[in-house]
């Protein structure tokens, strides 16, 4: 029997209708054959009203911040109502539901006094989202026949102390899995956990950073040895562009593992870039499925994807960047220039995205704005720096454009009437990237995909498929 890891976004389990649809679709690999773990994100929106809840109490706003607790331990509540009939059972799922929001709300009561948000207090409040999604969700499952049990997260992802953006210890989750999930998978049970949030040595909660449920979902895959990690969202798969902006999108069918890092890192939102990472080890196959439309055969990433026809897969969108300009005539010929501007951006922890260089000059693209003041602040003590912002990325991605002639022309020939301000073609030469003005930025990608996308191969892209797409919503 395969073990696959299933992971559910929030918009699959958003509602009682969703958490439904989800539990007949783990119910169908249970038919199947299939031993899973589910993974499941908050319900949908549900962080970000958490994360409201947090800056509400500490500026001491407590009223505020309790009312919103109040709305999200209805809807958790009306939600669980609606999925769980057995009376017993919803009574002791409503006890548990009470019983975490009465722990949360003392923990705002005591931020609105302190008035001070620290990274490790925002983990644990941000962690309700999923500690209640996951408990409500196993016993859903129960009420439909699936054998499911809950394991809190934090028992199995073990993390370091870096609060919000906590690095996981691969060997201790190892063990962990070993220990605890699988001798319930050689039960016939199916282990129900939430994604984000792990605890470090100490047992302090923690959380992987947003977008972390995927990383949860594929971290927990290459500890088992998953045959497959399967990725559950609210569109077909990994799309050539957003079809928000092209409703004339493909779904691609497979896709290499380089790629789908490429695209996850310049933009696309499909997938969360460290999700790769675990899978790549291992080897192990993610699937990108649609919760909406499940007999959907998504898109399937791979080590070695086949020879496309065209020479890219995807384009990528990357909006709200900025470009940092630092030119210093009198550093010309001074060793470790680019290592004096490099290590003040490491300084304030800020990633780059793009860079340009000659002998004096450095431009760069960040996305983070809050922390530009003092970047600059730094950088003018050696060098004359600008930075203009509403800047966007477009970011071309395809295996097939190796070694190939004539790309480059065809790429900005197919956009001569957009102004381009960077250029850069990627170290792993399987993307080709550009900065332009973001107010131009969906013309450029319309015009982009009409080119290299009219005659799309049809072992790589569902073109069948190109009219009867399910876009997010």
């Amino acid at each position: 029997m395969s073990l696959v890891v299933m992971k559910f976004g929030g918009t699959s389990v958003e509602d009682a209708a969703a958490i439904a649809r989800t539990a007949a679709i783990v119910a169908g690999r249970v038919a199947a054959g299939k031993r899973p773990v589910v993974v499941v994100s908050a319900m949908s929106k549900v962080t970000d009203q958490l994360l409201a809840c947090a800056a509400a109490a500490s500026r001491g706003d407590r009223t505020g911040a309790l009312a919103i607790s109040q709305r999200l331990r209805s809807r958790h509540r009306d939600t669980a109502a609606a999925l769980i009939k057995d009376a017993k059972n919803c009574g002791a799922i409503q006890t548990a539901i009470e019983q975490e929001f009465e722990t949360l709300d003392e923990v705002l009561r005591g931020l609105a006094a302190i008035l001070e948000l620290t990274p490790r207090i925002s983990d644990l409040i941000v962690s309700y989202g999923e500690r209640l999604s996951s408990v409500m969700i196993a016993e859903a499952f129960k009420e439909r026949g699936i054998n499911s049990v809950h394991i809190d997260a934090r028992e199995i992802i073990l993390t370091d102390s870096q609060y919000q953006k906590a690095i996981p210890q691969d060997d201790l989750i190892e063990e962990r899995c070993t220990r605890l999930v699988l001798p319930l998978l050689d039960a016939g049970q199916v282990p129900v956990m939430g994604g984000f949030i792990g605890s470090n040595e100490a047992g302090i909660t923690t959380t992987l950073g947003r977008g972390g449920s995927d990383f949860t979902g594929a971290l927990i895959g290459g500890a088992l040895h998953a045959d497959a990690i399967e990725i559950w969202t609210d569109v077909n798969g990994i799309m050539t562009t957003d079809p928000r902006i092209c409703p004339d999108a493909l779904r691609v069918k497979e896709i290499s593992f380089e790629e789908a890092a490429e695209l996850a890192y310049f933009g696309a939102k499909v997938l969360h870039p460290a999700t790769i990472l675990p899978a790549v080890r291992k080897n192990i196959p993610v699937l990108v499925l649609n919760s909406k439309n499940p007999s959907n055969d998504g898109t399937r990433i791979i080590s070695l994807a086949p020879h496309c026809r065209s020479p890219f897969k995807c384009i990528a969108l990357k909006r709200k960047l900025t470009i940092i300009d630092v030119v210093a005539s009198r550093m010309l010929m001074t060793h470790g220039y680019l290592k004096t501007v490099f290590d003040i951006f490491d300084k304030h922890q800020c990633p780059v995205d793009m860079v340009s260089t000659s002998e004096v000059s450095v431009s760069v693209t960040v996305d983070s704005t809050d922390k530009l003041p003092a970047i600059a602040a730094d950088l003018s003590r050696i060098a004359d720096v600008k930075y203009e912002g509403c800047k966007a990325l477009i970011c071309m991605v395809g295996e097939d454009i190796r070694g190939q002639r004539g790309i480059s022309a065809q790429v900005f020939a197919a956009i001569k009437h957009v102004n381009v301000r960077m250029i850069s073609q990627g170290a792993s030469e399987i993307n080709m990237s550009f900065m332009i003005e973001e107010e131009d930025a969906e013309e450029a990608v319309r015009s982009l995909h009409a080119y290299f996308f009219k005659d799309p191969d049809p072992a790589i892209f569902d073109v069948e498929g190109r009219n009867t797409l399910v876009t997010p919503q």
